[in-house]
């Protein structure tokens, strides 16, 4: 019981620093909308892509991209935290390192879904004044949906931890996780079909796990993907698990 009140703490801990950081909220919002409608406006006047036009197409990557930068960046809290000395205090508790990586976990995970949550009202908001057309919002897909992103969410998060995890700086962490964050969402197949790409291209491509999150959440919604919906969820699965075993042995051998 006590491993769940500290975990708990720690969720509540970061849910309300989510709650005050009203402009994170705002831009982690703004830019997704911007880049659905500015990419998607623009090319989608050229563009359509299996019957569905540009940017009912992109809709899925853009809940994608979301999560990358708002799930990733998450870690760099572990890097404040280190600064004012609070992590220190968590770290010499009687909680267990794993239960600390499972509240932070946690924590960043249900601030990056709430904002995805508030992409998915857009979205439907969109979908009900004909600015996005073909994309399927009943209870059924919506449900699917959310298991996607909050699978996806997990492994992301602990992507964030881990790397915040060895950093001492906010700008080493940001260097680190920017050279992560835009290769996994270029490479996922947000903005282009994974079909028929060049060679040299495709095992990027189908190593990248983003890929299979966008590829997921673009059957579910739109009715387009590449592989089964089951193949997807996954390997999403095996990616989450795996860095939630590497964030946990992160934790355990960082030093106070």
């Amino acid at each position: 019981m006590s491993e769940l009140k500290g975990i708990y703490a720690l969720w509540y801990r970061e849910f309300k620093v989510f709650q005050r950081e009203r402009s994170r909220i705002v831009a982690s919002i703004i830019n997704p909308v911007l880049w659905l409608l500015i990419i998607g406006g623009g090319l989608g006047s050229v563009l359509s892509f299996g019957g569905v036009d540009y940017l009912t197409f992109l809709y899925p990557g853009i809940l994608v991209q979301s999560l990358l930068f708002s799930a990733v960046f998450f870690g760099v809290y572990i890097v404040w935290d280190k600064k004012i000395d609070f992590l220190k205090e968590v770290l010499v508790s009687p909680m267990s390192r794993t239960s600390i990586f499972i509240g932070k976990i946690l924590g960043g995970s249900t601030d990056t879904l709430l904002q995805s949550a508030i992409l998915l009202v857009i979205g439907y908001v969109f979908t009900a004044t004909g600015v996005l057309s073909g994309i399927t919002f009943s209870p059924f897909s919506v449900a699917i949906s959310c298991v996607f992103l909050f699978v996806t969410t997990v492994g992301l998060v602990s992507i964030g931890l881990i790397i915040g995890s060895q950093m001492e700086s906010p700008e080493g962490f940001q260097l680190i996780s920017s050279f992560l964050i835009f290769p996994m969402f270029f490479l996922s197949g947000a903005l282009f079909p994974i079909e028929n790409l060049p060679p040299w291209l495709t095992p990027f491509v189908l190593v990248n796990p983003a890929t299979y999150s966008v590829d997921g959440l673009r059957g579910t919604l739109v009715g387009l993907h590449r592989f089964n919906l089951g193949l997807d969820l996954f390997v999403i699965s095996v990616f989450s698990l795996t860095m939630i075993l590497i964030g946990t042995y992160a934790f355990k051998k960082m030093k106070l």
